[in-house]
């Protein structure tokens, strides 16, 4: 296998992000290492192999398989292969997971929560304090942990964009933010006046306790003044979220609540891929099942026949 040939060309030609070409390396070496044939049999073998030797859940060897499938289609199109051996082996059944989303009335009840943390007053208090106080370094990390909700809550962004942020990817007179998505397509989120404040805000409390930064520098920072990494980002969540939310935390979540929510109140599908920078359509459309997950339970709560699910005359 030409694996690194075949890395070069989805990170150059298909522009795929770097963790998804983690990903894909993670496999093929997998493959690779198992000494399998690239035929039906050799990909049977290793479906087997994830699914009973390494108990890999249906999702997981679908992945794998995928991964496979695309590669073969590049070693085709190459002239080293005639064929996709992937397309002939059948692929073990998932379970549908509808995407996880938060209440709006707990994510409503954290930013009531945390409003001061955000707020002008306590930036006045905060740049009283000299820069080696560490009460200073925690108000600054309060700021900037909500202002990680709140992007993510508010724009519907992915962690890696939101990392990827600088200082000019805000445009404060046009209330947009300007956002590089999965195969560097540029997209622009609208921002509340709210949400507008909050960034102004934590900016100033950078600028103040890390060193004034302008352009290409990170939008965010933590203490040390360095870019956010995906693990700060998810503790954040799970810090910020703890006391209000149950269940898993994670920033794809807060993606899935506010995607779910526009849906709730009327935006149109074309609109909320747009927002979320999916590809096509069919990524958006697992929403619509939260949504009528949610009308089935408020219907069987509500409706006077719902509970004994009868039609008859019962006079």
């Amino acid at each position: 296998m030409q694996i690194n040939d075949y890395l070069k060309y989805i990170e150059g030609v298909r522009r795929y992000s770097p963790r998804t070409q983690q990903i894909y390396r993670n496999v093929l070496e997998s493959f690779s290492e198992r000494g399998e044939a690239l035929t039906t049999t050799g990909i049977r073998n290793y479906q087997v192999y994830l699914l009973d030797e390494k108990g890999k859940s249906a999702r997981t060897v679908n992945l794998h398989l995928s991964v496979l499938s695309g590669y073969c289609r590049w070693a085709m199109k190459k002239g080293l292969m005639d064929s996709n051996p992937v397309k002939l082996v059948p692929k073990p059944k998932m379970d549908k997971r509808l995407p996880v989303f938060y209440r709006e009335e707990a994510i409503k009840q954290y930013f009531a929560n945390t409003a001061h943390n955000a707020d002008k007053e306590q930036l006045e208090f905060l740049k009283s304090l000299p820069l080696t106080d560490p009460t200073a370094k925690e108000l600054y990390l309060r700021r900037l942990r909500r202002l990680i909700i709140a992007m993510l809550y508010g724009t519907g962004l992915r962690r890696s964009e939101l990392i990827s942020l600088n200082i000019s990817s805000v445009d404060f007179s046009r209330r947009v933010l300007s956002v590089k998505g999965k195969g560097n397509k540029m997209r622009e989120i609208p921002l509340t006046p709210s949400l507008c404040e909050e960034i102004s805000l934590y900016l100033s409390a950078a600028n103040h306790m890390l060193g004034a930064a302008v352009g290409a520098a990170p939008l965010l920072r933590t203490p040390s003044g360095a870019r956010l990494y995906p693990v700060f980002c998810d503790r954040a969540v799970k810090e910020e979220l703890g006391g209000e939310v149950t269940g898993q935390k994670s920033p794809h979540i807060l993606r899935h609540t506010i995607a779910t929510e526009l849906l709730d109140k009327g935006a149109k599908l074309n609109s909320i891929k747009e927002l979320l920078g999916h590809s096509s359509l069919a990524a958006t459309q697992v929403y619509t099942h939260n949504s009528m997950e949610r009308l089935r339970k408020e219907y069987d709560k509500a409706h006077p026949r719902a509970k004994n699910d009868s039609y008859g005359d019962n006079t």
